[in-house]
């Protein structure tokens, strides 16, 4: 088993192909991952201030990925790679934004401990 089919589906269809070899995971998820990383990557060298209307965005970077998401996994439509990378994009950096925030006001509130 590959760990890979563990976070992604990896549905041919759904994934890019680089000289015939199919990338790890779906194009979504590569939208995901990419954004992951470079805000991660951003976060490490610059502070970020989380402040309330930071959440709501990353929220709402959140809601094309799970909306293209449902509609197509309750066959209300076919998504295309281009829809699905672009999606994974912004919403790989609304969780990345969500999780570096979730960290923040952990270790705000629990610094005094």
């Amino acid at each position: 088993m590959n760990i890979f089919n563990i976070i992604c589906h990896r549905k041919p269809e759904r994934s890019f192909f680089i000289s015939g070899h199919q990338f790890p995971v779906c194009a979504r998820c590569t939208g995901f991952y990419i954004t992951l990383i470079l805000y991660f990557v951003y976060t490490y060298f610059f502070f970020v201030d989380y402040s309330p209307s930071l959440i709501m965005l990353a929220v709402i970077l959140l809601v094309p990925a799970i909306l293209d998401g449902a509609t197509q996994l309750f066959s209300l439509h076919e998504s295309n790679n281009t829809l699905r990378f672009t999606t994974g994009l912004l919403g790989g950096l609304g969780l990345g934004i969500l999780i570096k925030a979730l960290k923040y006001f952990i270790f705000l509130n629990f610094r005094g401990i």
